[in-house]
């Protein structure tokens, strides 16, 4: 009897079958003595489509809605339904025994292998294969170390809740909003309080009235000081009191009322996790959150270099401690062979700062594996991404960066002037970081560093020489993907529930794996565009926050369904209870939209006709460049921006009732019209030729 092996990913399930000893191909699978190793796709199994319950649904109405299935039903996906019966007939066969689940450890890699299992009606025995790295090593220990299946079940409750709550929510207020506006619309619980917060923020901006303001510095014998009134603020919004100031200072002498020097430690940083580390990527090399994903699964499928890179934490256990010394020597090569050297001279003794067992859930940090680096196999990309998870990795284990900070206060006339100065002590961790300081909200009111020379309490000073400074107050900067990652992950700020807002702390808006595929949806639908590194919303976008539902563009809403995904996945609530509430809660939000009197306008309507039904088409964002597409939702046609009527001809079937139609229309119009039927029939039968 055999184990039946099921990973997620083809380049997964060579990896395990090659640690396993299996060399024996099949369609879709791969066999050895003791096991069987097969794949998913991606999900095989999916929620069926409205039009599978009912083919009424298949006519988007407003009258059918909202859609409410009594049970969500599963289907095939046509796509790959190749794999999934190669999967279904392996699960059938009579010497598998059992089924063990390899899929990726976090609650979608469940939900991809129980939908499978739940299509083809698995009763046989499973257990879970839960690793946090694809090395030989991480697998053969995961292997010995099998969980039961039903340990998971709670896991599985929530993702399942959650695929369904987004398709009773999203596709009902997206047939809502496209059938009443006629328009491509969409909304979701996710997706569209991240394009609010964006929208939000341009609204601030364009709402924003700069103010001028000065600032006061005075030149003493060999420092400077600046300005504060008594309560910190530097800022001055009248000018004759900034010029009152300096001209109170002329010729003056001063005393030094204050000075104090302390020692000071800056800790290392956190390790990473996705969203930090996309952060970091986005700040440094300017790449896409999707872009850092993509690079980093490389990383960890195909290199081994990194542990798994879909985490929440910044953490790790403290059964990974003993591996530390092992992967600080995998990466000791190059430029990091230097950096490694001071750790490997000494016992290791990692803090609470990094090892942390109630700070990790399904996944530890991202660091290194103890796989031998070897940077000539690494692209540009793939070398850029894990210098920084190299370089975070180390600095986590050095000691803190210490200097020595003193601050004076000198008075004159009555007026406070304060200056700041800093001494170097250890570099500590920040002599192998690369990370820099993040400017503060109000980094115009800290006080500059300078390098400050001896001086004494009570010390006479004389003013060398004051100046008044002219600045403008700025509006709030934009998101780049960098800071919308962070706002995503916490935005609690947005909420004021109390309670909700500690609930989403654990959770943010989507998930570490979903965010940089939602801010890619909101660019492909053109709600979105990149100008450089910001985002910035369009006028589609903004008009949609318009016509949504208050509680779908805010966080409360995810808050929500966070929070009871979290109790479902540790059993303290029923699944029932909370598909039930989100049933109500879309007939609620479907009554809303379709009585709303707000109206939806195009404004990237191009000057080109749709060659099948003659409305003026819109140019939108496609996969491939900017296309067009025919704002009837009936006729549904999409073409390439530059693509004309008698060039780059095609033949599939959607094109080929656009040349009928096209040769229908010149044809029966005049004896012109007939000559350029003629053409375009000889056009399209030399191309077929």
């Amino acid at each position: 009897m055999k184990s039946l092996v099921l990973a997620e990913k083809p380049s997964v399930a060579r990896e395990i079958a090659r640690v396993l000893k299996c060399t024996t191909k099949g369609k879709g699978f791969i066999e050895g003595p003791n096991y069987v190793v097969t794949w998913a796709l991606g999900h095989l199994v999916t929620l069926a489509e409205p039009e599978d319950y009912n083919k009424a649904y298949k006519e988007w109405r407003l009258e059918d809605l909202p859609m409410l299935p009594t049970t969500l039903d599963l289907k095939v996906i046509k796509q790959t339904s190749s794999q999934y019966y190669a999967v279904n007939q392996l699960m059938k066969r009579s010497d598998i025994r059992e089924l063990i689940i390899a899929t990726d450890a976090g609650r979608e890699g469940e939900l991809v292998a129980r939908w499978i299992m739940a299509m083809a009606k698995w009763k046989k025995p499973f257990k879970r294969l839960w690793i946090s790295s694809q090395t030989d090593a991480a697998i053969r220990e995961g292997f010995a170390s099998l969980k039961p299946g039903t340990a998971y079940n709670n896991l599985y409750d929530a993702a399942v809740c959650r695929a369904e709550a987004d398709w009773l929510v999203g596709l009902n207020i997206t047939r809502a909003l496209t059938c009443k506006y006629n328009a491509q619309l969409n909304a979701g619980r996710v997706q569209t309080p991240t394009l609010a917060m964006i929208v939000n923020r341009e609204t601030e901006i364009q709402n924003f009235v700069p103010q001028d303001y000065w600032t006061v510095q005075a030149q003493f014998s060999d420092y400077f000081g600046d300005w504060r009134d008594g309560g910190g603020n530097s800022r001055l919004f009248d000018i004759q009191q900034a010029q009152a100031i300096a001209a109170k200072l002329k010729d003056q002498a001063g005393a030094i009322k204050d000075l104090t020097t302390q020692a000071k430690n800056e800790p290392p940083p956190l390790a990473y996790n996705l969203t930090e580390l996309q952060r970091d990527a986005n700040k440094r090399y300017g790449f896409s959150a999707q872009k850092t994903l993509s690079v980093l699964q490389g990383l960890y499928e195909q290199h081994k270099l990194v542990t798994y890179p879909r985490t929440d934490s910044r953490y790790i256990t403290t059964d990974i401690v003993p591996t530390l010394t092992a992967r600080l020597r995998g990466i000791a090569v190059g430029q990091y062979a230097e950096l490694v050297k001071p750790l490997l001279q000494k016992p290791l003794a990692p803090t609470k700062r990094f090892v942390d067992n109630s700070k990790v859930t399904d996944h530890h940090a991202i660091i290194p594996t103890e796989q031998p680096l070897q940077l000539s196999a690494l692209s540009t990309d793939e070398k850029n991404l894990y210098d920084l998870i190299a370089r975070q990795f180390i600095a986590v284990l050095y000691p803190p960066y210490r200097y020595q900070q003193t601050t004076l206060v000198t008075t004159v006339q009555g007026e406070s002037f304060y200056s700041t100065g800093k001494v170097e002590l250890e570099r500590g961790w920040r002599a192998v970081s690369m990370r820099q300081a993040e400017p503060s909200e109000h980094s115009a009111d800290q006080f500059p560093d300078q390098k400050l020379s001896a001086h004494s309490k009570g010390e006479r000073v004389q003013v060398a020489n004051c100046k008044v400074n002219k600045a403008k107050t700025k509006p709030p900067a934009r998101y780049t993907e960098a800071t919308l990652l962070t706002a995503m992950e916490s935005p609690g700020k947005f909420i004021a529930d109390e309670e909700l807002r500690e609930s989403i702390k654990q959770g943010g808006l989507g998930t570490v794996a979903t965010r940089a595929e939602i801010i890619e949806k909101l660019i492909h639908t053109s709600y979105i565009e990149r100008q450089g590194k910001e985002l910035v919303p369009t006028s589609k976008g903004k008009q949609l926050i318009g016509l949504v539902a208050k509680d779908l563009k805010t966080p409360e809403l995810t808050a929500q369904w966070e929070q009871s995904l979290t109790n479902i996945a540790q059993g303290k609530e029923q699944r029932t209870n909370f598909i039930a509430r989100i049933k109500d809660y879309t007939v609620a939000i479907i009554k809303e939209t379709i009585a709303d009197t707000a109206a939806y306008k195009a404004d990237n309507i191009s000057k080109t006709k749709c060659p099948l039904c003659g409305k003026y088409m819109l140019l939108v964002n496609g996969k491939r460049g900017k296309m067009l597409s025919c704002p009837d939702r009936a006729c549904g046609h999409r073409q390439p921006e530059k693509e004309n009527a008698f060039g780059g001809l095609r033949t599939s079937k959607h094109e080929s009732r656009i040349n009928q139609k096209l040769i229908e229309q010149y044809s029966d119009k005049s004896p012109v019209g007939s000559n350029l039927g003629d053409l375009f029939k000889l056009a399209l039968s030399k191309k077929e030729q």
